[in-house]
């Protein structure tokens, strides 16, 4: 049986045990004293019973009993905090030192009457989410724009959130610990808020100039850190388009790097300009010129990481790895360029002289081939002789594989009776000898038969031979008075103005232009019995109109 005595804590009355109540009774005392020098020490400990009224009323219920005992008031002492806990603080130490940073509690949402410009719903969401209230207040009012939802949620907010009266509800609010230590920092902070509002007190009476004053420097101080943040915030939207940017090429960098080495010894080597390379150097070049590449495009993406979303930079170690690699790389593509472009050190050429044979009455039919040429490589590999047995397989303009247009024909004036066609062979090498093999290593294929005279689209070199500028120069030398059917379809290699001349003779949709070949040299035959028929049935259509005299006119006898 212990002896209970009945106490009042700040309205709220408690039964309490003896000893128990001289321990509670102890620890009051130790507080009282050590608040005593404060500002307002009645304040603070009042705010501090009420506190410990409140933990006692939610152990009582708790527990289902009806009297305070000793372990209840050492359970809410160990809560609160004891007093000795301040009396080993460092000396001159502040509510703003690292002694008295405690670890927050669970925030409470209330609205917040000291920080209000209407309910201080505002403030206690943003206290509540540790945010600044300004956002908030500016997300209310962006939401009334959509038919008033901010106002009304703000309304029922005002009726439905508590407003935190006492000082232990502020502290709730803001996530601050309930304790000693709590209580005297939120203390102390409420004094450092009454010192600046006497300070915007007297700020306030200053005459208006100095408010001005004061007001522009503020102003102007504002406006350059909004200007400094959106240039921090355009920097990194820069910063993410520029590091996106260069992952996408990195990416295609890789992806063409993957096909090259995949398919640069087959089908890359007769597409130019891949067949400039030649096959010997097209594992290095490519390899060479990869990391040539991707080595700036790795930092670059690591730079304007850094810059948009401020990650970590390369080390030292990194960078002068990559940059001994980009190095290296470098050097051995312009070694490897070098040497391709050594290859086309020498030019040479050699001609020869085809006899056409004279057709009746000069006229001459000039085709273009649309039959493909197939080497015995191509026949092999495409098994000629059984896949398209009684087929002709047709070339195209796709066929030359970009590569420079290295056919080039010209109809000039005979000196002699018999016509002949001039080809003259030319291309480079690394030497004169090499270059002189490359011409004659080519193949071109003309044909005659009766007055048709096919020229082939291109100029064929062997299967495995690489690109060294290779061209043919054709000329066709006819007599005087000979006639020239050109077909529109050699436009490209023929140095003729051929869709003018069909254009002369009204006759665009013509399979062919029809040139004669006269003593200053060939010119286009222009038949003016059909060019004049067209003109007049022109000038028909557009003038010849049945003149009907007017009604109201009388004939004259």
């Amino acid at each position: 049986m212990n002896k209970t005595i009945i106490i009042n804590i700040n309205g709220t009355v408690f039964h309490i045990e003896e000893q128990a109540y001289e321990i509670l009774k102890a620890y009051m005392t130790a507080v009282k004293r050590h608040f005593f020098d404060s500002e307002d020490s009645l304040e603070i400990t009042t705010d501090i019973e009420n506190r410990v009224a409140e933990l006692f009323t939610e152990i009582l219920a708790r527990e289902g009993r009806q009297a305070i005992i000793d372990q209840d008031v050492h359970a809410v002492i160990e809560q609160m905090g004891a007093v000795e806990d301040f009396d080993n603080a460092p000396t001159g130490a502040t509510a703003g030192d690292s002694y008295y940073q405690t670890h927050t509690s669970q925030r409470r949402l209330f609205r917040d009457p000291d920080d209000h410009l209407v309910g201080g719903v505002c403030a206690g969401i943003a206290n509540y989410f540790d945010a600044p209230a300004v956002w908030v207040r500016l997300a209310f009012a962006l939401s009334v724009i959509f038919a008033g939802t901010g106002f009304f949620l703000y309304i029922i907010l005002w009726i439905v959130l508590p407003k935190a009266q006492t000082r232990a509800d502020r502290m709730a609010m803001k996530g601050e610990k309930l304790d000693l230590q709590g209580f005297k920092r939120n203390f102390e902070a409420e004094a450092v808020n009454l010192r600046e509002r006497l300070n915007e007190a007297g700020h306030h009476a200053k005459p208006f100039i100095y408010r001005f004053r004061d007001f522009l420097g503020e102003f102007f101080g504002f406006l350059g850190k909004a200007i400094g943040q959106s240039g921090n915030l355009l920097l990194k939207l820069i910063g993410i388009a520029f590091m996106l940017s260069f992952f996408c090429m990195a990416i295609a960098v890789i992806v063409a790097y993957i096909s090259f080495m995949m398919f640069g010894h087959t089908e890359l080597q007769f597409i130019f300009p891949f067949s400039v390379l030649g096959v010997q150097y097209n594992t290095a070049l490519y390899t060479s010129a990869f990391f040539a590449i991707i080595i700036p495009l790795v930092i670059l993406i690591v730079l304007f990481a850094r810059l948009a979303f401020n990650t970590a930079r390369l080390s030292s170690s990194a960078l002068t790895v990559l940059g001994v690699l980009w190095v290296c790389a470098v050097t051995l593509s312009i070694y490897y360029a070098a040497r391709i472009s050594a290859n086309f050190r020498y030019s040479a050429s050699f001609g020869k002289t085809v006899n056409i044979a004279a057709t009746k009455n000069n006229v001459y039919h000039l085709k273009l081939n649309d039959k493909k040429y197939l080497t015995a490589e191509d026949s092999a590999r495409l098994n000629v002789q059984s896949r398209f047995h009684g087929f002709i397989v047709i070339d195209g303009d796709e066929d030359d594989m970009g590569e420079p247009n290295n056919v080039s024909i010209s109809v000039e004036k005979s000196d002699v009776a018999q016509p002949t066609l001039f080809e003259r062979f030319s291309a480079n090498g690394a030497t004169y000898d090499q270059a002189l093999m490359n011409a004659r290593n080519t193949v071109y294929n003309f044909t005659q038969k009766d007055s048709v005279l096919t020229f082939d689209r291109s100029l064929h070199r062997n299967y495995n031979e690489q690109w060294h500028n290779q061209e043919i120069l054709l000329v066709l030398k006819v007599p005087v008075n000979s006639t020239v059917l050109v077909d529109k379809n050699l436009n490209r290699p023929l140095s003729l103005n051929i869709w003018g001349c069909l254009d002369d003779n009204k006759t665009p949709d013509a399979t062919y232009a029809t040139f004669k070949m006269q003593p200053t040299g060939l010119e286009c035959k222009v038949d003016t019995l059909k060019r004049d028929t067209v003109r007049v049935t022109d000038t028909v259509k557009v003038f010849a109109k049945p003149t009907v005299a007017p009604k109201h006119l009388k004939k004259v006898k």
